[in-house]
C-alpha cells in the first residue's frame, strides 16, 4: 500500500478539534489576561495565538550533521522535498519546515513569520540573521496531511564550534521544542561525539525530555560487538547531560530507502523501527492531549511567575534605595522561591530556572511590576481544578469512540515478523522431517489456487511471459498493504532476482498477500514448501554458494 493510504483524512480529526475550540477559549478567556497583567511574554515565551492551537502535530528532526536527518524525514515521505540534499558534509543549513500545501513552494521565513495561519508568527524576533536561515517549503505529501515535519541544521562537531550561525541556536531550539509533539535526536553509529554544540543544545531540550526520541542511526553498518559499545557509551554519555532519574529511550534503526546491509542484529532493526513508527503514527491521534497538557504546564508556569512577580513588587521601598533593593532581591532570588513554595503551596517543579531569571529581572523596572490580583488568581485556579478536569473527561469519552488513526507505517501491519502471532501460519507449516523431502520434491502449497492467480495474471498483460516490476506494484499497492510489507512479499516472490515476476512467481506473490490479509505473519526466508518446483533447483544453488 502507498503510503498515502496510511495516513486519514482531516475529517478524522473532528474529535481533536472540538477539545481545541476548548483549549483555545479557556487561554484566551482565563490564562492570556494574567500573562498580560504579570509581562509574562516579557520573561518567557510570547503568548499563544490560534495557530498554535489549530496547528498539525510537528516533529522537529535534529542531530549532528551527517547522522541522516534529511534522509530520516525522505524516509517518512517517501520522497524527495525541494532543497534537500545529503552528503556527508555539512549539507542542511536553515530550518525548514514541511508542511502541506496544494502545490509544491518554497516560503522564505520573512514572509512565513507573518502569515497568521502559520504558528511561526513568533520568531520574528530572532531577527533577520535567523529568517534568512528559515524556510518552509510546501509540498502534496499525504503524510503532511497529518504531521508537519521540522528539518535542522546539522549541530556542529568539536572542529567547526569556531563558526558562528550570526544567531541564538539554542535559544530557536528551544522556542520549537516548547511547540513540537515529538523531538528525534539522530545519532551516527560509525561516528559518536558530543561537541559544545550539541551539549549546548541539549539545553535546549531541558523540561522536554518526554518528546525526546533518540535515535542511533546506521546500525546496519556496524557489527553486534560494535553496535553493543556504541549503544552503551551513547546512554552513558546521555545520562551525564540529562541529569534525571529516568533512562531516555534510544532506538536502534537504520532509517533510509536503500536496502539495509546483512547483520546480525538485523531483526532488532526491523522490531525498533517498528516501535519509533508506531509512536509517530500515533501523534495525529495523541495530538489533543498534548495540547492539553502543554496548558496545563504553562497554565502552572504562569501561576508561578504571578507569585514571583508580586512578590518582587510588595518587596521593594516606595522612594529611596530602590537600585540597591532590587539587586539585593535578585541576589536572594533563590530564597524568594522558597518562600513562595512555603507560603503559597506552588510547587518547586512549577517554578524558572533561577540562574536564567535573574539574568531577565537585572533589566526590568521593578516598580512597574503588579500585585497579586485576587480575581485573576481564582480565574487560574478554577482553570486548572475545574475547567480542565472537564476537558480530561471529555476526552476520555471520545477516545471510546475513536479507533487508532493509521500512519506512516501501519501499526496492524507491522508486526509482520514477532513469533507471538504466529497462528495456523500457511507459510510456514511445521512439516515433520519424513514429509520435508516429498513436499520439496512434488508438492507446491500454491498450486491448487493457481487457476485464480493465473486470470490476474494474464489480465495485467504479460510480456514474454512476465510482468514488469511497475505493473506488478500497481497491482499490489490496490491490496491497502503497507510498502514495508508489500517490498517484504517482493522480495520472496522474485527468486530469480530479474526484476520482474512469471506466473509460478506472481502467484507466490499473491498467495502471500492473501494470507497476510487474513492475518498471518510473513516468514523472514521462503520455506521450501512455498518454493515454485521450477525454481527449487536455482534456489538450492544458491544456497549452496
Amino acid at each position: 500500500m502507498s503510503i498515502r493510504r496510511f495516513w486519514s483524512s482531516p475529517k478524522t480529526l473532528g474529535d481533536v478539534n472540538v477539545v481545541t475550540e476548548e483549549l483555545k477559549n479557556f487561554y484566551y478567556k482565563r490564562l492570556l489576561p494574567i500573562e498580560k497583567h504579570y509581562s509574562f511574554h516579557h520573561f518567557h515565551s510570547p503568548s499563544w495565538e490560534d495557530a498554535d492551537f489549530d496547528n498539525k502535530p510537528m516533529v522537529l528532526v535534529m542531530g549532528q550533521y551527517s547522522t541522516g536527518k534529511t534522509t530520516f524525514i525522505r524516509y517518512l515521505l517517501e520522497e524527495d522535498f525541494p532543497g534537500s540534499r545529503v552528503g556527508p558534509e555539512p549539507t542542511t543549513d536553515c530550518f525548514t519546515a514541511l508542511m502541506y500545501g496544494e502545490e509544491e513552494r518554497v516560503i522564505p521565513g520573512n514572509a512565513i513569520t507573518v502569515d497568521p495561519k502559520k504558528p511561526f508568527r513568533n520568531l520574528d524576533p530572532f531577527g533577520n540573521s535567523f529568517l534568512n536561515r528559515f524556510q518552509c517549503v510546501q509540498t502534496p505529501n499525504p503524510v503532511l496531511e497529518n504531521i508537519s515535519i521540522i528539518d535542522t541544521p546539522g549541530i556542529l562537531t568539536a572542529a567547526k564550534r569556531k563558526f558562528s550561525r550570526g544567531y541564538d541556536f539554542q535559544a530557536v531550539l528551544r522556542w520549537f521544542a516548547e511547540r513540537v509533539d515529538r523531538i528525534i535526536l539522530l545519532f551516527d553509529a560509525h561516528k559518536l561525539e558530543f561537541s559544545d554544540e550539541l551539549t549546548r543544545a541539549f539545553g535546549a531540550l531541558y523540561g522536554y525530555e518526554d518528546k525526546l526520541r533518540v535515535v542511533l542511526n546506521k546500525a546496519d553498518r556496524v557489527d553486534s560487538q560494535q553496535l553493543m559499545r556504541v549503544y552503551g557509551a551513547l546512554m552513558w554519555s546521555l545520562g551525564k547531560v540529562f541529569r534525571t532519574p529516568e533512562i531516555l529511550q534510544v532506538y536502534i534503526g537504520s532509517f533510509w530507502s536503500e536496502p539495509r546491509q546483512r547483520c546480525d542484529h538485523y531483526e532488532l532493526i526491523e522490531l525498533e523501527e517498528e516501535d519509533l513508527l508506531t509512536d509517530i503514527r500515533n501523534l495525529p491521534r495523541n495530538a489533543a492531549v498534548r495540547k492539553l497538557n502543554d496548558l496545563v504546564k504553562r497554565a502552572r508556569f504562569v501561576r508561578a511567575h504571578a507569585h514571583i512577580i508580586s512578590y518582587l513588587k510588595q518587596a521593594m521601598p516606595t522612594i529611596f534605595c530602590k537600585e540597591s533593593k532590587k539587586h539585593s532581591l535578585i541576589y536572594e532570588l533563590p530564597i524568594i522561591f522558597t518562600k513562595i513554595q512555603q507560603q503559597h503551596r506552588v510547587p518547586a517543579g512549577d517554578f524558572p530556572d533561577c540562574t536564567k531569571m535573574q539574568e531577565k529581572l537585572l533589566g526590568q523596572d521593578f516598580s512597574k511590576f503588579k500585585s497579586l490580583k485576587p480575581s485573576l488568581m481564582r480565574s487560574l485556579d478554577k482553570l486548572l481544578t475545574i475547567d480542565i478536569a472537564g476537558l480530561v473527561l471529555l476526552l476520555q469519552q471520545q477516545e471510546q469512540k475513536k479507533k487508532s488513526l493509521p500512519a506512516v507505517l501501519d501499526g496492524e501491519f507491522l508486526g509482520t515478523f514477532r513469533r507471538e502471532q504466529f497462528r495456523g501460519d500457511p507459510f510456514k507449516e511445521m512439516l515433520k522431517d519424513d514429509e520435508i523431502s516429498e513436499a520439496d520434491s512434488d508438492e507446491w502449497v500454491v498450486e491448487k489456487y493457481k487457476p485464480k492467480y493465473d486470470e490476474i495474471f494474464y489480465n495485467l498483460s504479460p510480456h514474454a511471459g512476465k510482468l514488469s516490476g511497475t505493473k506488478v506494484k500497481q497491482w499490489m499497492t490496490t491490496t491497502h498493504l503497507p510498502n514495508s510489507v508489500l517490498a517484504h512479499i517482493w522480495r520472496l516472490s522474485d527468486i530469480d532476482r530479474d526484476g520482474m515476476l512469471d506466473n509460478e512467481e506472481f502467484a507466490l506473490a499473491v498467495h502471500l498477500i492473501e494470507g497476510k490479509l487474513d492475518g498471518h505473519w510473513l516468514p523472514r526466508e521462503l520455506p521450501s514448501h512455498l518454493v515454485p518446483p521450477s525454481k527449487r533447483l536455482s534456489t538450492s544453488s544458491d544456497t549452496t554458494v
